[in-house]
């Protein structure tokens, strides 16, 4: 019941786009089965037999190459839910002009970032919540040195991707929209496929079919999402991302379907505490905009992610976390007692 739960949730048209019911009935005709539960018992099961680090790649440009706060604030709220429930560091791979914002937007969620080390060797740091973030420059040759580095040195043990644009099969990057992102992003298509070809579990999150792992269902889009087929520029094809993750969670908003692995995780491991509060979401909302996140539907430094504002994003997560209570019996009765409801009747 958790699990169906958990998908409920991340099928709710928060933004009143109308994709998200048709894009996890594509994903269920491909992938069946609750996608966020499935997760987290990959991600659980790949860190037990395999200890960390963990590399998560994020960051999504709008107008002059800005980064939205769709994707940031997901990966580093997962980023430190696996280090709450399995003790494992992460990376957050990310382009060199959003540092600043991917350093601000992890400390709102409560990490402390720390310089990456310069023989990409991580190692266990006492008394802190770590993060570390590597970035790599935009043209093909100095990214695919780094990332070749990360995989040959750091040697993740998992690699996700949170909101990353994908390539479509012409090896074009689009917005949602059918807009070119050329020259604004790095390619990490590159990262996720040789990762693969090492064995290298590749887990995505997406909410609209144009995001780095969404290849899954990319035949599936392009049945009911004229954008998918065609971006409307002649010559450059769809925005439908070609690169296909090994296990796919789709979401209204990707920082939703973030918030869905990190409460499967929490119910998964029976770790309360790894499902962070409203409060927690709202101030890495505000940080990631306070170093320069903009919202992606206003297109502004505006406290919100796809339109919905911070103060909204505290009242939902606030909701899943009760509601997840209740299911797992965690309640209070008539008399004050605490514990199963069924116990408590």
């Amino acid at each position: 019941m958790t699990a169906t739960t958990i998908e409920n949730f991340m099928t709710l048209d928060l933004t009143g786009v109308g994709l998200i019911g048709k894009i996890y009935a594509a994903l269920q005709q491909v992938q069946p089965g609750p996608a966020c539960m499935i997760a987290a018992q990959i991600v659980v099961k790949r860190l037990r037999d395999q200890p960390g680090p963990v590399v998560i790649a994020s960051g999504f440009p709008e107008g002059a190459g800005v980064p939205e706060t769709d994707g940031p604030v997901g990966a580093a709220l997962l980023a430190r839910a696996l280090f709450l429930g399995l003790g494992v560091e992460t990376v957050i791979l990310t382009d060199a002009d959003w540092l600043t914002m991917m350093e601000g937007t992890c400390r709102g969620a409560g990490l402390a970032p720390l310089p990456f080390p310069e023989d990409g060797v991580i190692r266990p740091v006492e008394f802190i919540r770590p993060i570390y973030i590597c970035t790599t420059p935009k043209d093909d040759a100095g990214c695919r040195a780094v990332t070749d580095a990360i995989l040959d040195e750091t040697r993740p043990s998992l690699v996700i991707s949170i909101e990353r644009p994908g390539a479509n099969e012409n090896g074009l990057y689009h917005g949602l929209g059918g807009r070119p992102l050329d020259g604004m992003v790095a390619d990490y298509d590159q990262f996720f496929r040789r990762a693969q070809s090492l064995g290298v579990p590749f887990l995505a999150i997406g909410d609209g079919g144009n995001e780095l792992g969404m290849g899954v269902v990319a035949e599936q889009l392009k049945t009911f999402s004229p954008k998918a087929r065609d971006c409307g520029t002649p010559g450059r094809g769809g925005v439908a991302a070609a690169t296909a993750a090994d296990h796919l969670i789709v979401a209204n908003v990707s920082n939703w379907g973030a918030t869905g692995l990190i409460a499967a995780l929490s119910a998964y491991l029976n770790k309360p505490s790894i499902f962070h509060d409203g409060a927690l979401e709202r101030r890495c909302i505000e940080h990631c905009v306070a170093f320069g996140g903009v919202d992606g539907m206003f297109m502004a430094p505006e406290a919100a992610v796809d339109g919905i504002s911070a103060v909204e994003w505290e009242g939902l997560v606030n909701a899943f976390r009760n509601t997840l209570e209740r299911v797992a019996g965690r309640v209070t009765g008539w008399k004050g007692d605490s514990g199963d409801w069924r116990q408590l009747k």
